[in-house]
C-alpha cells in the first residue's frame, strides 16, 4: 500500500486554549467586582454587573469552540467547532513556511499561534492560542515532504 492509497488519519487536533481568552476573564472579574462594590455600597443596579460578568464568561466559552484545528497525514485543517464545516485547509505539499508567534503573556501562559504559510492561492493559516505551539510546529514539520522549503530550512 503506497502513501497515496493510505486513508487520511487525524494525528493532532485541538481548540484554542482557555488561556487565549484571559483578557475576557479579566474583564469579567472587573465587571463582577464592580457589582460587588455596588452591593456593599447599596447602589441600585448591581444585578446588571453580575449578568454582564456571566455574559463575558459565556462569550469566552463560545469563542473557544468556534475553531477547531487538525493536522492529518495529508493536510492541515481549520474547521468550525460547531458545524464541523471546513473553514480553510492546505495539503502538506502546499506549505512553504512555519512559524510560532508568542508574546510575553502568551509565553508565560504556554500558548501561542502557529502560522502556516502556504502558496498564494491558499494564503496563511493560523492555529491561534494553542497550548504548546512548539510541539505542534514540530509535529507538522515532521510530516512535510522532503522537497518542502520548510524541510530544507530546518536542516
Amino acid at each position: 500500500m503506497t502513501d497515496q492509497e493510505e486513508p487520511e488519519r487525524i494525528l493532532w487536533e485541538g481548540y484554542p486554549s482557555w488561556g487565549q481568552f484571559s483578557w475576557l476573564y479579566f474583564l469579567s472579574l472587573w465587571t463582577a467586582s464592580r457589582g460587588i462594590i455596588f452591593v456593599y455600597a447599596d447602589v441600585p443596579g448591581w444585578e446588571i454587573w453580575g449578568v454582564g460578568a456571566g455574559l463575558l464568561l459565556g462569550v469566552a466559552a463560545i469563542l473557544r469552540y468556534w475553531a477547531k484545528y487538525f493536522i492529518s497525514t495529508q493536510q492541515v485543517i481549520i474547521r468550525n467547532g460547531y458545524s464541523g464545516k471546513t473553514i480553510r485547509s492546505a495539503r502538506h505539499d502546499m506549505i512553504h513556511g512555519l512559524e510560532v508567534m508568542q508574546g510575553p503573556l502568551s509565553k508565560m501562559l504556554g500558548i501561542g499561534t502557529v502560522v502556516i504559510q502556504c502558496q498564494e492561492s491558499i494564503g496563511t493559516l493560523r492555529f491561534r492560542g494553542i497550548k504548546d505551539p512548539e510541539i505542534v510546529e514540530t509535529k507538522l514539520r515532521a510530516l512535510l515532504p522532503a522537497s518542502s522549503p520548510v524541510f530544507a530550512s530546518a536542516l
